[in-house]
């Protein structure tokens, strides 16, 4: 069972409150998303530690509902 959006979007939410997030579906097959997530959590880490944090978000999803996810990651400018 594939996830939408606006689930990947909460549970991102609930872990980074303050996060501009923006989420789109790459294939419309509710499988394949790209992500793009600011937040000041991220600052002083690394790209790796900020994907690491964005996948522990994501509650174990990442490989069984969520096939795909095409991140990007940043602290605010």
């Amino acid at each position: 069972m594939a996830m939408d959006a606006g689930a990947i979007e909460d549970m991102i939410r609930e872990a980074f409150p303050d996060a501009r997030i923006e989420i789109r579906d790459l294939a419309g097959d509710g499988d394949h998303f790209a992500a793009v997530v600011v937040s000041e959590a991220f600052r002083g880490k690394s790209r790796v530690q900020q994907h690491q944090m964005v996948y522990e978000a994501l509650q174990g999803n990442m490989g069984g509902q969520l096939h795909a996810l095409a991140l990007q990651t940043s602290a605010p400018d």
